[in-house]
């Protein structure tokens, strides 16, 4: 009896605490997206299918770059389903899928091209895919999968949509980050990793990396009506901890501990979507962002100096430069 009644009680503790924690969320940004054309990279899942749901909800043409074509299709009917076909058809919002595979540098610029040849505008770009934790493996280009993935495809692909963007300015980019880049350093002497391989520490550099780009091309940016700004979600349910190992007996708890107090996908999206929509951070630039506020960085992700030398080898790296 007193063991169901902890369980019980408990249960009622944590449903309590994921309410409090929902009546919490900010509300959804009123302002209409209507006419607006946004890129979310990795939007068939997770935060990205979550941030593409509630800007096609607030009326924007929504491109979803996704690595493989059949689950972008699967989900982008879901979400139609699911804000009803009628609704999406006059709110004038529209779910585009286009194959993106960010571990593929062709890949990339197929995307871009057919960006640039089919899109008379681009208003928001959202670089939010990611790989966490994975094994050592490399991309089809010979990087570091995380590095590679989450930095180096991303930068190729900002690059090479800049101008669309600034011919539609004011337009934003929007770089989703972790707080886990705290435990990142950035080693221009092992950026592939091949004399050594950390799966954490990597994801980590790789992060600091978004953190990093961004502040430069914030400045490289400046006066062109371009704003970028970066973003950590917070701990959030999603499929990006599928390499990570949790053993069979603890299952349980973890499911647990993670539905009562991480974020679900719609919670750790409203930071990007605020960014993506929201007027209060028109002309904002530069900055870094944890639950629609604007936070303090730590020194090394401030470091001009090396913001700059990662820009600069970056360009090499994806042939931007010989």
């Amino acid at each position: 009896a007193a063991l169901t009644a902890a369980v019980v009680g408990g249960g009622l503790l944590l449903a309590a605490w994921r309410w409090l924690r929902a009546a919490a969320r900010p509300a959804a940004v009123a302002s209409s997206m209507r006419g607006k054309t946004v890129i979310i990279t990795g939007a068939n899942s997770g935060l990205g299918r979550a941030a593409a749901t509630e800007l096609l909800r607030m009326q924007a043409r929504v491109i979803m770059g996704c690595r493989d074509p059949a689950r972008a299709e699967r989900a982008a009917r879901e979400i139609r389903a699911e804000l009803g076909e009628r609704e999406a058809a006059e709110g004038g919002g529209e779910l585009v899928v286009r194959e993106l595979d960010l571990a593929s540098l062709r890949s990339v610029r197929a995307f871009c091209q057919r960006v640039l040849q089919e899109e008379p505008r681009l208003d928001v770009l959202i670089n939010n895919a990611g790989i966490f934790q994975c094994p050592y493996m490399k991309t089809e280009d010979g990087f570091e999968m995380q590095f590679g993935v989450n930095h180096l495809g991303h930068f190729l692909l900002t690059n090479l949509l800049l101008g669309l963007l600034k011919n539609s300015a004011p337009s934003r980019i929007v770089v989703v980050s972790s707080k886990l880049y705290k435990y990142g350093e950035i080693n221009f002497e092992d950026l592939n990793s091949e004399i050594s391989y950390n799966k954490s520490f990597c994801y980590s550099r790789s992060k600091l990396a978004n953190i990093l780009f961004a502040r430069e091309l914030a400045r490289r940016l400046e006066g062109t009506g371009v704003t970028v700004n970066s973003l950590h979600p917070g701990i959030v349910r999603t499929n990006l901890g599928r390499y990570v190992n949790i053993p069979f007996l603890a299952k349980p708890v973890f499911n647990l501990v993670s539905w009562a107090f991480f974020k679900t996908p719609l919670e750790g999206a409203q930071t990007s979507i605020y960014l993506a929509s929201s007027p209060d951070v028109e002309g904002v630039s530069g900055k870094y962002f944890g639950d629609c506020k604007e936070e303090e960085l730590l020194p090394k992700a401030m470091d001009d100096l090396v913001a700059r030398k990662l820009w600069d080898i970056s360009e090499v790296m994806v042939g931007l430069l010989k």
